[in-house]
């Protein structure tokens, strides 16, 4: 019975301490869901006065590769694995042949020999968009796509259109032209 009473006596004693404070609430926590994603574009492009970027055709090449940049943040931070989609109004048509491969092998006299040429077919009419469609961010927010006009389109002003989803699946979408000189 002492054992009991014991019990109860540390029990109401050790209940009424300091210790079991009611639950003061703090400032309410910021969702970051619900912080607005900023998109910074990096063309790598010069500008002229009428905000158009110049990009300069290859001629010695088929397609000309540049490069389209930009960083994602979310509250001044960069943000991680978010997908930014592109879209151009500009897109070619594929040939019959997309290309050849050369078989070839190291002889036992250490000779490069040929022993057959491969051609790639069967892609006639299919349509190759000049941008790629997606990119997702990186743990410092950088995102890159690839922009790969043609040589015929010399001359054209595309349209670029990058967008994106927030938070509350509201799209944001911003436009811009590169001039191909």
């Amino acid at each position: 019975m002492n054992r009991i009473v014991s019990s109860f006596l540390l029990i109401f004693i050790v209940g009424c301490g300091d210790i079991f404070l009611p639950y003061e609430p703090t400032e309410p926590e910021v969702n970051v869901w619900e912080l607005p994603v900023t998109v910074e574009l990096d063309t790598r492009l010069d500008i002229d006065n009428n905000g158009y970027y110049h990009l300069d055709v290859n001629d010695e090449s088929w397609q000309t590769l540049h490069r389209l940049s930009g960083h994602v943040y979310r509250d001044g931070e960069p943000l991680e694995v978010f997908k930014v989609y592109w879209m151009s109004s500009h897109y070619w048509y594929m040939g019959d042949t997309l290309g050849y491969i050369v078989n070839t092998y190291l002889n036992s006299e250490g000779v490069y020999v040929s022993l057959d040429t491969s051609f790639v077919t069967g892609f006639d009419g299919m349509e190759v968009p000049t941008i790629n469609e997606a990119s997702y961010s990186n743990s410092d927010g950088e995102i890159n796509t690839m922009f790969a006009p043609v040589r015929t389109m010399e001359s054209d002003t595309v349209t670029v259109t990058m967008y994106y989803y927030n938070y509350d699946y509201e799209l944001i979408q911003e436009s811009f032209y590169i001039v191909l000189d």
